[in-house]
C-alpha cells in the first residue's frame, strides 16, 4: 500500500508539473505573440507614415526648383504709349524680342508670338512695365529682364513633360520644345531654389503663385485663437476642478463640454456662419473671423486637457500649502498651476496644431476666395494654409498639383515647430516633486 500511495503522489506531481511547464509554455507564447503584434503595428504604422510623406515629397519637392529666363527686350518707342503704360502689350513685346534673340520671324497671323508668350511668364511683360514706370527714358532702348518661365515650360525642364508624348497631351507643341532646348543650350535659362513660392502670394499663374499670403494668414488667425481659447479654457477648467461645487450642474456641464470636443468641425462653421456673420457682421473671410470659430472649437480640448493636467497634481502638494496657512486661491494659483503648467500648455499647442489643419470650418465662412495679397490687419481678406491646399488641387492646371503637395510640406513643417513648441515648453516648465 505504501509503495503504491507513493508511486500514485508521484505520478500526480509528474501531471502537476507537466501542465504547470505546458500553462508557462502557452504564457510564453502569448506574451511572444503580443510582442510581435505590438512590433507588426509599429512597423504598418511607420509604412503608411513612410508612404503618405514619400508620396507628398515625391509630388512637391520638384517645386522647391525653379527656371528662370533672362531676356534682352527692346523697348520700341513706337509701341508704347507714355498716356497709357498699362494699355501697352509688354508681354508681346517680350515674346517678340525672344524670337529675334533665337532668329525666329513672326508669321502674319502672330502665332509664334502667341506660342512664345505661352513658355514666358507674364511677370517678364510686368517687370518692363515697373521699369518704365521708374525710369522712362529706357524707351527706345533694350534692357535686361529675368523671371519665371511658364509652368508647362518648367515640368518641360524638370522632365514631368516628355517629347515622347504625344502633342495633345503635353500642352506643348514641338516648336516651342525646340525653342526650350535652344534657350537652356545658349545659357539663357537657370534653375535655382523656388523662393517665389515662398514670398509671394496666390496667383492665377501657377508659376507665380507662393504661400506666404496662406502662412501670414495662417499666423493671424492662430493668433487670435490663442489669445481667447487659451486663458477662457484655462481659467473655465480651473474653475471646474479647483472651486466648483461636485453637483448635478457640474456634471451635466462636464458631460456637455466632453461632448462638443466631439462635434464635428463644420459645425462650428456653421454656428460662426450664424453668429459671427450673420449677427455680428464680422468682416468674411478674415483672421479675426476665423480664429473665433477655431478658438469654439478648441475650447473643449483645452479645457479637457488642463483638467486632466490638474487632476495629475498629487493632493499632498494641496495638503501641505493649506496647512501652512496658504489660501484656496494661493494654492491654486501659486502651487498648483505651476506644477500643471506643462501638461496645460501641451493641450494648449496641440489644439492649436490642430485648429491650424482645419478647413471645414473656414470654408464654411467664406475663405475659400481668391486672395492674391498678404494680410495686413485682422479684418483684412486672407486665406489659410490648408484652404489654400484645397483651392490649388481642384486647379484645372497641372503645376498647381505639385504646389499642393509643396504646400502640405510648408504645413507639415509648421505643425512639427509647433509641436516642437510643445515640447520645449513642457521640459521648461516641468518640476519634480
Amino acid at each position: 500500500m505504501t509503495d503504491a500511495a507513493l508511486t500514485t503522489a508521484q505520478s500526480a506531481k509528474a501531471r502537476a508539473r507537466s501542465e504547470s511547464e505546458a500553462r508557462l509554455k502557452r504564457r510564453y507564447r502569448a506574451e511572444a505573440r503580443f510582442v510581435f503584434y505590438g512590433r507588426a503595428a509599429i512597423v504598418l504604422a511607420l509604412a503608411f507614415l513612410v508612404l503618405l510623406l514619400g508620396r507628398i515629397g515625391l509630388q512637391g519637392y520638384s517645386t522647391f526648383t525653379d527656371y528662370r529666363v533672362s531676356l534682352p527686350v527692346q523697348v520700341s518707342a513706337d509701341r508704347v504709349d507714355m498716356a497709357d503704360l498699362a494699355g501697352s502689350n509688354f508681354n508681346l513685346m517680350v515674346a517678340e524680342s525672344a524670337l529675334a534673340l533665337l532668329g525666329e520671324t513672326d508669321d502674319p497671323y502672330g502665332e509664334a508670338s502667341g506660342e512664345m508668350m505661352a513658355i514666358l511668364s507674364a511677370d517678364l511683360g510686368f517687370q518692363v512695365l515697373d521699369r518704365l514706370r521708374e525710369d522712362p527714358a529706357l524707351v527706345g532702348q533694350t534692357i535686361t529682364v529675368q523671371g519665371p518661365m511658364k509652368a508647362n515650360a518648367s515640368l518641360y525642364y524638370k522632365g514631368q513633360i516628355s517629347r515622347d508624348t504625344e502633342v495633345g497631351g503635353r500642352l506643348l507643341s514641338d516648336r516651342q520644345l525646340d525653342w526650350l532646348d535652344e534657350l537652356r543650350e545658349r545659357d539663357l535659362v537657370s534653375g535655382g531654389f523656388n523662393w517665389t513660392f515662398l514670398t509671394r502670394s496666390d496667383s492665377t499663374e501657377p508659376e507665380q503663385a507662393g504661400v506666404w499670403g496662406a502662412v501670414v494668414g495662417s499666423a493671424m488667425m492662430l493668433f487670435v485663437t490663442a489669445m481667447l481659447a487659451a486663458p477662457i479654457g484655462v481659467l473655465a477648467a480651473t474653475y471646474l476642478e479647483e472651486f466648483a461645487p461636485k453637483n448635478r450642474w457640474t456634471d451635466i456641464i462636464e458631460v456637455n463640454i466632453n461632448n462638443l470636443a466631439a462635434v464635428p468641425s463644420i459645425i462650428y462653421g456653421l454656428l460662426g456662419l450664424a453668429v459671427f456673420i450673420n449677427w455680428l457682421a464680422v468682416p468674411r473671410s478674415s483672421p479675426l473671423l476665423g480664429g473665433l470659430v477655431l478658438a469654439l472649437m478648441a475650447l473643449p480640448t483645452i479645457i479637457i486637457a488642463t483638467r486632466s493636467a490638474l487632476r495629475a497634481v498629487p493632493p499632498s502638494i494641496r495638503e501641505a500649502a493649506l496647512a501652512v496657512g496658504a489660501s484656496r486661491t494661493q494654492t491654486v494659483f501659486h502651487h498648483v498651476l505651476p506644477l500643471a503648467m506643462p501638461g496645460m500648455m501641451t493641450g494648449v499647442i496641440l489644439s492649436l496644431a490642430h485648429a491650424l489643419g482645419e478647413t471645414a470650418p473656414l470654408l464654411m465662412i467664406g475663405m475659400v476666395s481668391f486672395v492674391p495679397g498678404v494680410p495686413e490687419t485682422l479684418t483684412s481678406a486672407a486665406t489659410v494654409l490648408p484652404v489654400q491646399i484645397f483651392i490649388w488641387e481642384n486647379a484645372s492646371e497641372r503645376a498647381f498639383h505639385e504646389r499642393t503637395a509643396a504646400a502640405i510640406i510648408v504645413l507639415l513643417v509648421f505643425m512639427v515647430l509647433m509641436n516642437l513648441v510643445a515640447v520645449l515648453v513642457r521640459r521648461r516648465f516641468e518640476r519634480r516633486w
